[in-house]
């Protein structure tokens, strides 16, 4: 593992007592301390209906006007329920508010929990995901999505339809956010970009989670050096990684770990927040990606060893949600400290 890129992961949460604003404003918070410390990304996920950040753009472009370098990330926008072209223009109007920094992953999973309030549709989830992403990878690229045919139709005959603002390198920044084999491979056939989170599913029987996670990420490789005959764009990966320096802060984290390991998913929720409705008992072929913590020099073993953080070129730091600014600042600090030394280098 060489050179790879450092950046993190924030849910952007609050909590019931200093509601959402002081979330938010803690998020943006978050942001400069990382580009300080040198960090190149930060990414931030979208949960509806929750104690979470639900629309990350608006939040990205105000986190534009308080940085300057680091890449400012979605990971990820679930597909099922974005509006491909309305998201192609708010996606190129804050690319442009914020110079050229703006990382889109989305994901195309099957879930559908919020057909109740989003609506239905005539097929099934992942298929219409899939759909709409390649119907927002159109329209961000600058294809024509129409051509006036007709009266009545906002401008005259024979005029291209195309989204605007667009922003031109917008569609080479976009990325698959991947859970399985299938979802890497149909990435690379698309031609964009890959980021692999924190659960994947169908694991072999008796694979770990970073073997499993290397796989992806070859065949990712393979098959686009087969389809485009170019080298791959780079490959980021999410992990938990909580290195402690002290004692007070490895207990800390063993605690987070049990929770994580007891709790699955669910673990680790502000205060207010939801009560989960996804256990510890996944199925089988699912897994989320263990906790690499404790001393150090622990933790630096543990993460030199596994596979598939030594295929990443870039490694996506998970922030436990219920941390608050302080913890976090002094978790991205430590991480910053220590990670040189595992060939992943903040730009300072």
């Amino acid at each position: 593992m060489t050179s790879a890129r450092l950046g993190f992961n924030t849910r952007v949460s609050f909590d019931e007592q200093h509601g959402p604003g002081r979330g938010l404003r803690d998020g943006i918070a978050l942001f400069r301390a990382a580009e300080t410390l040198g960090y190149q990304s930060g990414w931030v996920y979208q949960r509806h209906f929750d104690h979470y950040l639900s629309s990350p753009l608006p939040f990205l472009a105000a986190v534009g006007q308080h940085t300057h370098r680091i890449r400012l990330g979605t990971a990820v926008l679930p597909m099922r329920y974005q509006e491909p072209v309305l998201l192609a223009e708010a996606a190129g109007t804050v690319d442009l508010l914020v110079d050229g920094r703006l990382e889109l992953a989305v994901a195309t999973g099957a879930n559908a929990a919020f057909d109740a309030v989003f609506g239905t549709v005539g097929t099934d989830a992942r298929t219409e995901a899939q759909r709409r992403q390649e119907r927002f990878l159109a329209a961000v690229g600058g294809e024509t999505l129409h051509v006036v045919d007709g009266p009545g139709q906002g401008a005259p005959p024979g005029t291209e339809l195309k989204v605007t603002p667009h922003s031109p390198g917008l569609l080479a920044r976009v990325r698959q956010g991947a859970a399985s084999f299938g979802s890497a491979v149909r990435a690379a056939e698309l031609g964009i970009g890959l980021i692999t989170g924190t659960v994947l599913h169908d694991l072999a029987e008796g694979e770990t989670f970073g073997e499993y996670q290397a796989r992806i990420i070859e065949a990712y490789r393979s098959t686009w050096r087969d389809k485009h005959g170019t080298r791959p764009p780079r490959v980021a990966v999410a992990a938990s990684i909580l290195p402690g320096p002290t004692a007070e802060l490895r207990e800390k984290y063993a605690a987070y770990d049990l929770q994580r390991r007891t709790e699955g998913m669910a673990a680790s929720r502000p205060r207010g927040a939801l009560t989960p409705v996804i256990t510890a008992d996944l199925p089988a072929g699912l897994r989320i990606s263990p906790v690499l913590h404790g001393d150090p020099d622990d933790v630096a073993r543990a993460v030199l060893a596994d596979p598939g953080l030594a295929a990443a070129d870039e490694v996506v730091l998970f922030l436990p949600p219920a941390f608050g600014l302080t913890d976090n600042v002094r978790l991205l600090t430590d991480l910053a400290a220590v990670a040189p030394a595992w060939g992943w280098e903040p730009s300072g």
